[in-house]
Formats: C-alpha cells, sequence, structure tokens
C-alpha cells in the first residue's frame, strides 16, 4: 500500500537527522576522492569490474557482428562484376599501350637504321611502307604504298637498311609490286667480297635462300663469305649486301660448284623499304657518237679492192682503245 505525504521519508529532509545525514554522505565522498587520488582504488575497481563485464559486452555485440558478416558476405554481387570487369578492361588496355609502345620503339629502331643506311651513302632514295607481301612456292613478291604518280619507276632497286631486297617489275598509280631477290625468277649478279669471284645468285623456291649453281670448281668460296652486288648489267648499285654463303658443295651436273646464300634483308620483316634512284652505270662500250654537220648529196665512195691501202685499218691508241672497251694486243 503506497504511503501518504505524510508518511514518506526522504532521504535528505529539512530535518536536523536529514542535515547529519547529508554530512556523512559527503564525508564518505571526500574520503574516497582523496583515496581514489592517492592510490588509484577506484581505477583498480574499474579495470577489474571491466574484465568480468568485457565478454558480456562482446555477447551482446554479437548480433549486429552476425548482421555486418552477413551484408558483407551476401553483397550486391551484379556491382562485384561490373568492378571486376572493369578492372580486367583497364588491365587489357594498360597491356595493350605498353604492346604498342613497344610496337613504335622497334619501328623508329628501323626507320633510324634506313635514315641512317641514307646518310652514309648519300643516296637519292624514297622512303616506302610495305603494303602487301606474297611468299608463295613460285612468287617472291611484295606490294609498296609508292607509285607511278610518286615517280617510281619499273627496274629501280628495292633496299632496306640491311641489304638488297628485290626490284620493282610493276608500277601502277598509286602502288609497285617488287620481285624480291628470292624469286625463282630473279637473278642478280654479285661478287664475292673476300675474293672478288663474279657470279650469278637465283632465287629459289623455297623462298629463304639464294641459289649459286655455276661457281667454277677451282673457286675460292667459303661459308661465311659476303656477297656484294657486282654493279653489271646496269641495275644494281654496287657495292650493296646480297647475302651470306651458308653452303658450299658439288653442283648435280658436277662441273660446277652450287652455294647457298642467306639474303643479308629481312624479307619477310621489313615493313619500310627505300627505293633506289641512282641506278648503276651500264657495263660495254658507250654507243657510237650520232653524226653531226648537215646532210651531203654526194654519193659515198665505192669500196675500195681488197689489198689496197685504203682499206687498211688505222692505228688505235691504247686510250682510245681502253675508252671504247677494246682489247690490246
Amino acid at each position: 500500500m503506497p504511503l501518504s505525504r505524510e508518511e514518506s521519508s526522504p532521504l535528505f529532509a529539512g530535518t536536523a537527522a536529514g542535515t547529519l545525514r547529508l554530512i556523512f554522505y559527503l564525508a564518505i565522498a571526500m574520503v574516497l576522492m582523496v583515496l581514489d587520488h592517492r592510490n588509484g582504488w577506484l581505477w583498480r575497481m574499474r579495470y577489474a569490474t571491466a574484465i568480468v563485464i568485457e565478454p558480456v559486452y562482446r555477447l551482446a555485440s554479437l548480433p549486429a557482428d552476425g548482421m555486418h558478416a552477413l551484408g558483407v558476405a551476401f553483397a550486391d554481387r551484379r556491382l562485384l562484376t561490373e568492378q571486376n570487369q572493369r578492372l580486367r578492361e583497364d588491365l587489357l588496355l594498360a597491356n595493350a599501350k605498353l604492346n604498342r609502345m613497344a610496337a613504335v620503339a622497334e619501328q623508329n629502331q628501323r626507320l633510324k637504321e634506313l635514315l641512317d643506311t641514307q646518310h652514309s651513302l648519300e643516296l637519292h632514295v624514297q622512303m616506302a611502307r610495305v603494303i602487301g607481301i606474297d611468299l608463295g612456292a613460285f612468287r617472291h613478291r611484295m606490294m609498296i604504298n609508292l607509285g607511278a604518280r610518286d615517280g617510281v619507276k619499273a627496274g629501280q632497286p628495292v633496299i632496306d637498311a640491311h641489304g638488297v631486297m628485290g626490284q620493282v617489275i610493276d608500277v601502277l598509280p598509286n602502288s609497285a609490286t617488287v620481285m624480291l631477290v628470292t624469286d625463282p625468277d630473279h637473278a642478280l649478279p654479285v661478287v664475292v667480297e673476300r675474293t672478288g669471284l663474279r657470279t650469278i645468285a637465283y632465287g629459289s623456291r623455297n623462298g629463304e635462300q639464294l641459289t649459286l649453281p655455276t661457281v667454277p670448281m677451282a673457286a675460292d668460296i667459303h661459308v661465311g663469305d659476303k656477297l656484294l652486288t657486282s654493279g653489271l648489267g646496269g641495275r644494281f648499285p654496287e657495292g650493296f649486301p646480297v647475302g651470306e654463303v651458308a653452303t658450299v658443295g658439288p653442283a648435280p651436273s658436277g662441273m660446277f660448284l652450287e652455294a647457298h646464300a642467306n639474303p643479308s634483308a629481312d624479307l619477310d620483316r621489313s615493313d619500310e623499304v627505300l627505293v633506289l634512284h641512282d641506278l648503276a652505270e651500264p657495263a660495254g662500250p658507250p654507243p657510237p657518237p650520232s653524226p653531226a654537220g648537215p646532210p651531203t648529196d654526194e654519193a659515198p665512195p665505192p669500196p675500195a679492192p681488197a689489198g689496197s691501202s685504203a682499206a687498211a685499218p688505222r692505228a688505235v691508241s691504247p686510250a682510245a682503245a681502253a675508252s671504247a672497251g677494246v682489247p690490246q694486243t
């Protein structure tokens, strides 16, 4: 039964007993504060109490921790998939950029080699880009992006930074076809750099080597000899690398030696080539000079009889004989 207002006994009543009780409690509080400040008793008590109460806190936080773990475990799968896909695309793009940078660096190196070749030899050349290549069993051709509009003509030699690649055989307005030195229908006059031996290097059907089928049996030619253009024929300038002798052996006929050489040029790897405009000087005596002066109506004199002094040949000086290519006796 609840007490009435008159029957209630407050803790601090307005009487003398209540005042004494308040003073007693304040004294106890002051004593506890001094003891805690000097000896840290209350801190030790709180520390011991925390050890007992901490498992209760952990037990109380288990539901919240479980819900958080479930939320992480069952996160939006679509968002994770999109993030994964985006990261994969970024990785592929970065790899593509790295590969492109490597390809550009390699291309710059090839262009530098071509420019160094041009500057070192002081050649009149045009740089062309390879737009097609055909390395079949019977055709070793490639197509370049220069044509008749660029001044390219049939017969012009084509080289790269390492050696002779071939010659132009067909010219279109904006492109041209080049027959490679390894084409079965191609023949190139060459000279062995070490000995000066002149011979002909033919293409082969395998598209990888040059064939020298008519080397004399007593010729001094060995594996590793360098082959250079001889300049004969007036098509290829003299001194350009053609290949390196790989094998030497008797020909099937037994009358000659047959050698095989690896081309010096990168026939299947070059992307940029040089088209030469400096052709070699044609071999042989110069053409006879055309007659000068006005035409005459006089009939030519009759031929002199045999044994006549008019038919005797004139003496030719050694200098004139050498310039005309006449052998001296």
